[in-house]
């Protein structure tokens, strides 16, 4: 098959795989991804696909680790960096020493080095397959933003560690000092060149935009997901980590971006743009891991004949010590460090014996596994095999699909013993943000009013505005508010029944205007229909009552959260 054929066909079956999730809902769709493309690679006259690693870090990984720099909450991040760290780079350190030497114990067969090389490619998360199994089932969001950023930062440690197990299984030689030293200059390195791009770009957007306006909101987009793969190869053509790049490069431009509050077209299409990239790209990731599961379980297992059963269960042993040395780590490496950081309030939950194993469960390998694993050498400076290398190979892709499995099952049966958090923070800052911007908007009505002597109609116009408007804005404020602790004299004068009304008033109020909505872009689709108007001017209308409908669905949510809260926070109050 032709690789364009190829590309096409596995876009195509990440999009498919994709609608059936939604409807296999018990499934992960990376499950159900990684099954399809090993079920259509296992005849041998299937589809089969070369995995070139070189390749696919360049192509695949850039874009999505991008994208989770560019995401992942900065506040938290930072609020959070001892204990990620210590999950980046002390686990990881960890993993390959303890992990190194019970695979040498559990394998006398395999050299020390080459035991080494396996705990090295199966020691980091990997930010893709976390965010793609953990993403719906409820962990708690500040141990997700934990987990995000330990994904984010170990590959480097991950590759650094093996790039040196290789290295002195080719040569013989091993040296701490250097060790220490290569890593230093490869993360420090491509987190320079990554900020130095996302820094760089940032400066160009913001002159370019401040000439033209947002007219060039299109060819921007175009140039931020040209970004990360302009990171990556720089990082890598300097012989520092482009993975670090691209996350670090995501990382600068999401902050760049709180400068540029005025510019919505680019916003939402960036939104959009970087919404289609992440769902292309993941379901090409686990499609690829799949396409290679017949090709390398298969042939492994043949060479076995009927000892099968001793690489696969030394894949068990492996991915049950893997995760055993990070439930270690995280019950006495990092748990000082989630403590403190609950006491200061930045993380909201306590660690607990409960999530400390979901967390455990959560550390999945995934693809970037199988490219570290993939890149190692066939062959020695000498010309013979490198010792190991398919049985490391076969381990390290047992890995990736033991940890998806147990994440998958585990971490759904752990999350819904967890007790309950009560209302997010998340929830509780977005209401209080939209409380502190209706009243920025009613301070501002209020120096809108026209001063004394001015033209007495346009003094009237305004006024009359301004009411409606300000009225609005009352409507909002008095939805967001906590009904246990009402601020204004009128909602503290109402009883609980009665501020309810008044609220399940406004949510009527704005299901009629979103059946308005309905009725009016039907009858701009039969004007279409009718020819009464063009193509042009039908996309131009149905465009502004899109954004007026995302606007008001938003809040008629928070309007019927709030109706629904009334009842149980203020009597429960007065019951006192």
């Amino acid at each position: 098959m032709h690789t364009v054929e190829t590309v096409l066909l596995v876009l195509l079956l990440g999009a498919l795989t994709g609608i059936a999730a939604r409807y296999l809902r018990a499934i992960p769709l990376p499950l159900i991804q990684i099954a399809l493309g090993a079920a259509l690679s296992w005849p041998q006259d299937g589809l089969h696909i070369a995995f070139d690693p070189v390749l696919f870090l360049a192509l695949f990984i850039p874009p999505l680790l991008f994208a989770d720099g560019w995401r992942i909450p900065k506040r938290e991040f930072f609020a959070l960096h001892r204990p990620i760290l210590l999950l980046a780079l002390g686990l990881v350190l960890f993993t390959v020493v303890g992990l190194g030497a019970l695979i040498h114990w559990l394998i006398p067969s395999m050299p020390l080095t080459v035991a080494f090389a396996l705990a090295a490619v199966v020691s980091p998360t990997d930010a893709v397959a976390v965010s793609a199994i953990t993403r719906n089932l409820g962990m708690p969001a500040k141990t997700m933003h934990l987990l995000e950023g330990e994904s984010l930062l170990n590959d480097a440690s991950g590759l650094v560690a093996l790039k040196f197990a290789v290295a002195a299984t080719l040569t013989g030689l091993f040296s701490w000092t250097e060790v220490a030293k290569e890593f230093l200059w490869i993360a420090l390195g491509g987190l320079g060149v990554g900020a130095l791009l996302g820094w760089g770009f940032a400066t160009m957007r913001e002159t370019v935009t401040r000439r033209v306006g947002d007219v060039a909101a299109t060819q921007m987009v175009l140039l931020l997901v040209l970004l990360p793969f302009a990171a990556y190869l720089l990082g890598e053509h300097i012989g520092v980590s482009g993975i670090l790049a691209a996350v670090a490069a995501g990382v600068t431009t999401n902050l760049a971006d709180l400068r540029r509050g005025e510019y919505v077209a680019e916003r939402l299409q960036t939104e959009g743009t970087w919404t289609m990239v992440e769902s292309a790209f993941n379901g090409a990731v686990f499609l690829l891991l799949g396409l290679q599961l017949p090709s390398i379980v298969g042939t492994t297992l043949a060479e076995a004949g009927g000892d099968w059963w001793r690489p696969a269960g030394q894949a068990v042993l492996i991915t049950v010590a893997l995760l055993g040395l990070r439930w270690i780590w995280l019950t006495l490496g990092v748990r000082g460090s989630l403590w403190r950081a609950h006491q200061r309030g930045s993380m909201t939950e306590a660690p607990s014996p409960l999530l400390t194993l979901a967390t455990t469960l959560a550390g999945i390998r995934g693809a970037v596994t199988l490219a570290g694993a993939l890149s190692i050498p066939l062959l020695l400076p000498d010309g013979s095999a490198f010792p190991g290398r398919d049985l490391l190979v076969f381990l390290a892709t047992g890995t990736i699909l033991l940890t998806l499995v147990a994440g998958s099952i585990g971490l759904p049966l752990v999350l819904r013993r967890l007790p309950p958090a009560g209302e997010p923070a998340a929830l509780r800052e977005e209401r209080g943000a939209r409380l502190a911007a209706c009243k920025a908007a009613i301070a501002h009505l209020g120096r809108e009013l026209p001063p004394a002597g001015a033209d007495p109609e346009r003094q009237a116009q305004l006024q009359e505005a301004v009411g409606r408007l300000t009225q609005d804005y009352r409507k909002r404020i008095d939805l967001l508010e906590d009904p246990a602790t009402p601020t204004t004299p009128e909602a503290q004068a109402e009883s609980p029944e009665a501020v309810r009304q008044r609220r399940m008033r406004y949510v009527v109020e704005l299901e009629l205007r979103l059946k308005a909505l309905h009725v009016e872009r039907n009858a701009l689709y039969a004007e279409r229909q009718a020819h009464h108007i063009n193509d042009d001017s039908l996309r131009a209308l149905v465009a502004e009552l899109d954004m007026s409908e995302l606007s008001l669905r938003k809040r008629l949510a928070v309007a019927q959260s709030a109706a629904g809260r009334v009842p149980a926070a203020r009597a429960a109050d007065e019951g006192h």
